[in-house]
């Protein structure tokens, strides 16, 4: 919509009118001065009266239009969410061989444990309105997938199109913590989490678990890990099928010390609804700031009415111009006559 930043100045369009017909009450005489008579031995009390609506149209336009760019006009945009929140969450996932297990269920249909964090951990992220998110892929090392950004489709798409084997089979997670340590910002009012998800055991990386913790101790960083996988599936072998336990590997301990040593929590998903439930929860240990403020932007529109006034002040400067020419004409024409 439009908006009017001095809208008190719209007062000022009779202003004219004011000034035009007020003098002509007190004296009738002082027409002759609203048109000056250019060339003497002309009558132009007939021209102004033929030709007084085209130039008086014209003048109270560009009046008009001076006013309505002294008003600042704006075009107010839609509203935008301002974040208010000083949280910022880094997501670090899993990629290692193990992700590939199917022991989870996705719609009645087997998928493989990275899939199904894909479906869940992706209304998860869709949530965090108002939080600076991050994408940590880890296994052999630890890569930064997404910055930390406040665009949640981005980090969305980013891990939509993570596959297995993208950075090695094995298992990172000291890594993994160090660099989201690092790559937190020096914010006292920022509120820095970690979200760690593995199915496994850390066995690859240039920085052990318990030295990456001690760095997140230091930047007061809060972790909440989940170890992902089923209590136990049936696999098919040559001697037929049988139970096994496909989370063996899976450092419980570990991850459930990271987590104490750091006030956050330890969570096991052994399935997609487990999951669920864990990102529902939380949701309310870190909970989305819910009085966002919002913006609307402003484009100012001052310069189109300003430059319509300066076209049309052109016009009518040029509509003056030709009937002197005009009359210059003449006289030279019977000036000549006269001689001959």
């Amino acid at each position: 919509m439009i908006n009017f930043d001095l809208p008190w100045l719209i007062l000022a369009l009779p202003l004219p009118l004011l000034v035009y017909w007020l003098p002509t009450k007190s004296n009738s005489s002082i027409t002759a001065l609203k048109i000056p008579q250019l060339i003497t031995g002309i009558d132009t009390s007939e021209q102004v009266t033929k030709k007084s609506k085209l130039p008086l149209l014209m003048l109270s336009l560009v009046w008009l239009l001076l006013v309505m760019s002294a008003s600042q006009p704006q075009w107010l945009g839609n509203a935008v969410d301002i974040p208010t929140e000083g949280r910022e969450m880094m997501i670090a996932v899993d990629l290692s061989g193990s992700m590939q297990i199917e022991d989870m269920i996705i719609k009645g249909q087997s998928a493989n444990r990275l899939d199904m964090l894909k479906v869940v951990l992706g209304g998860f992220i869709e949530r965090r309105v108002g939080d600076r998110l991050g994408l940590i892929l880890f296994a052999d090392d630890a890569y930064m997938q997404t910055p930390m950004t406040y665009d949640r489709k981005t980090v969305k798409q980013m891990l939509d199109e993570s596959v297995l084997g993208l950075v090695g089979t094995k298992t990172a997670i000291g890594d993994a913590i160090a660099l989201a340590a690092k790559r937190f910002d020096n914010k006292k009012d920022s509120n820095r989490v970690l979200l760690l998800l593995t199915d496994g055991q850390n066995t690859a990386g240039k920085i052990t678990p318990d030295e990456a913790l001690e760095l997140a101790v230091a930047k007061k960083m809060t972790i909440y890990t989940i170890g992902i996988g089923a209590d136990s599936m049936i696999q098919q072998s040559f001697f037929g099928n049988r139970r096994v336990n496909p989370s063996s590997e899976l450092d419980e301990s570990s991850l459930q010390k990271i987590a104490n040593d750091t006030n956050g929590k330890y969570f096991r998903a052994r399935d997609s609804q487990s999951m669920d439930n864990i990102y529902q929860l939380l949701d309310q240990l870190e909970p989305v700031e819910q009085d966002q403020q919002q913006m609307r932007p402003l484009t100012a529109l001052f310069q189109w009415p300003l430059a319509a006034a300066f076209i049309l002040t052109i016009l009518y400067l040029l509509w003056l111009t030709k009937p002197n020419m005009s009359l210059n004409l003449n006289k030279k024409l019977l000036k000549a006559n006269n001689n001959d």
